[in-house]
Formats: C-alpha cells, structure tokens, sequence
C-alpha cells in the first residue's frame, strides 16, 4: 500500500520534524486563502522545497473563490501536489502541464451527498449554489476525461460517511483513477479504518488529509508525536 500523509507545518523546521516522523511519507499543505498576494504563498513555498519538502498547495478549507490563486501559484512553484475545486481541476492540470511541471498531482474536489453512490460536483464559486448530486461513476468519468489523477474527498467526517467513501473508491478505481485523499474530521481513532476502506477497495495510493487534529491551537505547530502516533497505527 502506498501511503503518504497530507499535513500542515508552522514553519520549515517542523515541516522536517513531520518528514523524519514519516519516514519521507508527507506532503506538507501549504493554502493559498492565507497570503495576501500570490507573490507572498510562492515565496512562501519556494523556501519550504529549497529545504526539499514536498507541498500540498490548497484552497484553503476547500474555498472555491481561491481556485485561480491556486493555479497562477502552483504554476510559479511547480509543487509536488495540488489541491482543486471539481470544475478547474483539468484546467489546472493542462496549466501545469504547459508549465513542464507533469509530476504535480492535481486532485479534484469532490463532496459526499449523504447518499452512497451519489456525490456533488459542483464544487466552484458558481456551480456550488447548485446541489445537484451525480452518480459516483459520472464523476470519475468526467475526471478520467480530462486526466486528473486524484480524487479529494471532503468533507467525510471522520468514520460517519466509510459507506460514501467505498463507493466513491469503487467508482474511481472503475475508471482508472487510483489516487484517493479523504479529508475531515480524521484523527488517530478514524485514519485505520478509512485507510483499510480505501484500500480494500483498489486504492492504489492513499492521502489522508490530517490537520487540525493534530495541531497545537496555542502553537500553530503540528504536534509531531501525534505524527508517529498517525504513522504506526497504519504501518
């Protein structure tokens, strides 16, 4: 099993305290909501990966009115990974990719209906005053369309949704796409069992969004020995 955590980190030095306490296995998200200009998160990021720290950039809580903060940023900083709302997620994609940056992962913003088999797409600025659900399958058929790798699903609650999360798996792995990244609400309790629903069901890559479970609220640090905590209970 591939798996690799999605976590926040104050600063670059408890960034390399998650790193080693994951032996490589994190992507270190970085939201671009939080800075004020796009020059200010590309700086931001850049002094995090000359310390060779793979980043996560993100919305910011999903926030879909950041998505072309994300792409005009990700295509400066060619990151390792790259957080989207459903419908720019191929848009930024074929960004990247005109930037030469084909090993960014670019994942896709999709939400659980509360139904099995059925989410919402409409994840952007405009499309999320429609709460239209879609068939799992349609929507990793549209993703496989267009290339995009990943699924995020978000936001899952912990344990409270494992039946939408198998379903979505299944869909995803149907059409060929093998990277799955749930997110909310998961800590040490819920990670082991999401884990195995994933990849029980043909995940073949695993990205668990972590955050503020496990962060020090007085701090803003990463509480690194929640970290190893996360890490031995699925390895």
């Amino acid at each position: 099993m591939n798996l690799q955590f999605n976590l926040l980190a104050k600063n670059v030095a408890n960034a390399k305290e998650i790193m080693e306490a994951t032996d490589g296995r994190a992507l270190i998200g970085i939201m671009v909501k939080h800075f004020p200009s796009i020059e200010e998160a590309a700086e931001t990021i850049q002094t995090f990966q000359d310390e060779d720290i793979p980043v996560s950039v993100g919305l910011g809580a999903g926030d879909p009115t950041q998505w072309e903060k994300v792409v005009q940023v990700s295509v400066q900083t060619k990151p390792a990974h790259v957080n989207q709302v459903f419908p720019a997620a191929g848009y930024t994609l074929a960004s990247l990719q005109s930037a030469n940056s084909e090993h960014t992962i670019v994942n896709a913003l999709i939400a659980p209906s509360g139904t099995p088999g059925k989410v919402f797409i409409c994840t952007g600025p405009a499309s999320r005053l429609y709460r239209e659900p879609v068939s799992c399958d349609l929507a990793a058929a549209m993703l496989a369309e267009t290339g995009v790798q990943s699924v995020k699903f978000y936001p899952i609650e912990g344990k409270r949704r494992l039946d939408e999360v198998a379903e979505m798996v299944k869909a995803a792995v149907r059409h060929q796409i093998r990277i799955f990244e749930p997110t909310g609400g998961i800590d040490l309790d819920s990670l082991p069992d999401l884990v195995k629903v994933c990849a029980q069901h043909g995940s073949e890559r695993i990205i668990p969004h972590i955050y503020t479970s496990i962060v020090d609220r007085e701090t803003g640090r990463t509480r690194v020995e929640d970290v190893k905590a996360l890490f031995q209970s699925v390895f």
